[in-house]
């Protein structure tokens, strides 16, 4: 991460974290942790408004709930580096949301792929619903490293956020264009290698509402029993049948998970040519999955008696401080306040 000076990254706290997260984001989140950079991780309780404006029940127990995932995962807020942000606690990027609306461009954002495919599922969408992606760009430009060189802010990100980190990286040259200032430094996308993980019903992408992903937090039990009815090959009726491998959530899951790569060759080979049946690849699949998740069990636990309020208190206080000193310079930038 040579010439990165921070990271900054969430996630929106609407429930437990799932296997769809951690290989799609944690995993790089745990990359960066290990570099030199200050690594700012947002609880995006703010954002999650968005959708669930009518259960801020939900979004309170999902703000400890996902500061438990995070710890469970091996994110370490001790260290001097790492910092857990609660979104609604940082002010200065409120403010900093207001501004950047004001260049905002609401055609822009209708164009926007994820804010369409998103749309579709809302049929009276809130202003807040509307214009989240500016309020993500205020979350990533509230920490832009000021006087530091040629040091950049990295976002490590899923395959379907880079659409909205584009936006943000507009809004953000585009504020710099307008009020002749170089207060906002170029954030650079860092995208996971699997992407989106499928559900195990093979439908869609894993999420908790449609009942089709493995939490993080479930025990061997409940994992061993999801994955023993996981979708695979609809056309294959017996063991003996040659199988589909591509697009077969089974192996999508050996690929993401396993380690030992000949291994997982030797089942697909084996799979094609109808030697081997879904039941002893599912059972090996649960005992792989399961010793990933263990050790987050069992770091889970000992979580569980942290002071996590005081975790997230100290994070925020250190975000707020590096984003009060960026909005006022973007307040200068805009001759905002009163004329001395």
């Amino acid at each position: 991460m040579d010439g990165i000076s921070r990271v900054l990254t969430g996630t929106r706290t609407t429930g437990e974290l799932h296997l769809g997260h951690y290989v799609g984001a944690l995993k790089l989140w745990l990359d960066a942790q290990r570099s030199d950079s200050d690594c700012f991780f947002l609880l995006a309780d703010v954002q999650a408004l968005t959708t669930h404006a009518d259960r801020p029940e939900l979004i309170r127990k999902s703000v400890r709930d996902v500061v438990l995932d995070w710890l469970a995962v091996g994110l370490d807020p001790t260290l001097p580096n790492v910092h857990f942000v609660l979104q609604s606690g940082v002010k200065a990027r409120f403010e900093l949301s207001q501004y950047f609306l004001m260049i905002a461009n609401l055609t822009e954002i209708r164009r926007n792929p994820t804010v369409k495919a998103e749309m579709k599922g809302v049929r009276y969408p809130t202003m807040g619903f509307l214009t989240y992606v500016v309020d993500q760009a205020a979350d990533i430009y509230m920490l832009s490293p000021l006087n530091v060189g040629g040091n950049e802010l990295m976002v490590p990100v899923g395959a379907d956020q880079v659409p909205h980190l584009e936006y943000s990286r507009k809004l953000a040259r585009r504020f710099n264009k307008a009020y002749e200032t170089n207060v906002f430094r170029p954030c650079t996308a860092k995208v996971g290698e699997v992407g989106r993980l499928v559900g195990i019903d093979g439908q869609e992408k894993m999420s908790k509402s449609k009942g089709n992903a493995i939490n993080l937090s479930d025990s061997a039990e409940e994992v061993t029993r999801k994955i023993m009815g996981m979708y695979t090959d609809p056309n294959r009726l017996r063991a003996t049948d040659p199988g589909t491998v591509e697009g077969n959530p089974l192996f999508t899951y050996f690929d993401a998970f396993a380690t030992d790569r000949a291994e997982v060759d030797e089942y697909k080979r084996l799979y094609q040519l109808g030697q081997i049946g879904d039941v002893p690849l599912k059972r090996r699949l649960a005992v792989i999955v399961n010793e990933i998740l263990g050790p987050m069990r069992e770091r889970r636990l000992k979580a569980e008696s942290m002071k996590l309020g005081e975790i997230v208190q100290e994070g925020t206080f250190a975000a707020s401080i590096i984003a009060e000193e960026v909005v006022t310079r973007a307040k200068e930038a805009m001759f905002v306040g009163f004329p001395e």
